[in-house]
């Protein structure tokens, strides 16, 4: 299985079975069909951690080793991941405090979106790459933010408290194996994506030739439905970004990846958080 992430596309971490990170027992499994792939940089014969081990009744079951220096564990993601995000929040804090205009949060945004385009497209992370660009995601975050919830006081607050829940819920739903990430689901939320972003670009290709609101998907009742349907498939990216976390983990990749997994939650978590303030700013009427 490979991600929809661009993020980890790749980097090709593919495995269908076995749970080796989030602490969760590893499944039997009838055998890894990608273990020899040459388009998984972790499964190569050399690699300790890319061959499946025997298992009961003939099967086979996820590698299990010692970790080992040099690689990426649960505690390098979540250790990156919280440098990442930490950056977004004190930039967005920033931008909120000295008040800068609008206009300019726009230009961070290009920025932003220029910097994760080159790192998605590196053949290997660049943590100054990453840092770049949570400060221009951050200034652009503190902009729109403030500028929304002048309009809809505690916009951005109830903003934060949905993307934490929703955060929440699905790692829950996701360690209970609620959730399971394969190959139909990948391709299904792959497709909602091209669509979800084929319409975002037609209501705004509608909107700047003839004005107002394109296709009404930015407001109404409408704007609410394609908001909701914005944060579902956000959500659906998460569970896509767990699953390349416990591959990496599972094959050894190295440790530098760990940048990439918290790129790719920190991309993610944006995603859900400004479908979130749009989504109150539509409730509030503004």
């Amino acid at each position: 299985m490979r991600s929809s992430n661009p993020v980890f596309t790749r980097r090709g971490f593919t495995r269908d079975g076995g749970y080796a990170g989030f602490n969760a027992a590893p499944q039997p499994q009838t055998g890894n069909p990608y273990a020899g792939s040459p388009s998984n940089p972790y499964a190569q014969p050399g690699n300790p951690y890319a061959q499946p081990q025997a298992g009961p009744h003939g099967g086979a079951v996820p590698p299990v080793a010692p970790p080992r220096a040099g690689v990426m564990t649960i505690d390098s993601v979540v250790s990156r991941t919280a440098i990442t995000l930490g950056t977004v929040v004190a930039a967005a804090a920033v931008a909120w405090i000295t008040d800068l205009p609008l206009a300019l949060g726009f230009v961070f945004a290009l920025v932003a979106l220029g910097l994760g385009l080159w790192q998605s497209f590196k053949r290997e992370a660049s943590p100054a790459l990453i840092m770049g660009y949570a400060v221009a995601e951050g200034l652009f975050l503190g902009t729109i933010s403030s500028a929304i919830n002048a309009v809809a006081p505690g916009a951005a607050m109830q903003a934060v408290i949905g993307t934490m829940a929703v955060f929440a819920g699905v790692l829950f739903m996701y360690k209970q194996r609620i959730i399971r990430v394969n190959a139909r689901f990948t391709k299904f939320v792959l497709a909602a994506a091209v669509g979800f972003l084929l319409l975002s670009l037609v209501n705004l290709v509608v909107a700047m030739i003839g004005g107002g609101n394109g296709l009404g998907l930015r407001d109404g009742g409408l704007g609410i439905l394609f908001g909701i349907a914005g944060v579902v498939l956000g959500a659906c990216f998460l569970a896509l970004d767990f699953k390349m976390v416990e591959d990496g983990i599972a094959y050894g990749a190295p440790e530098k990846e760990s940048w990439l997994a918290a790129f790719g939650l920190t991309l993610t978590l944006v995603w859900i958080y400004l479908e979130f303030l749009r989504l109150v700013a539509i409730l509030q009427g503004d």
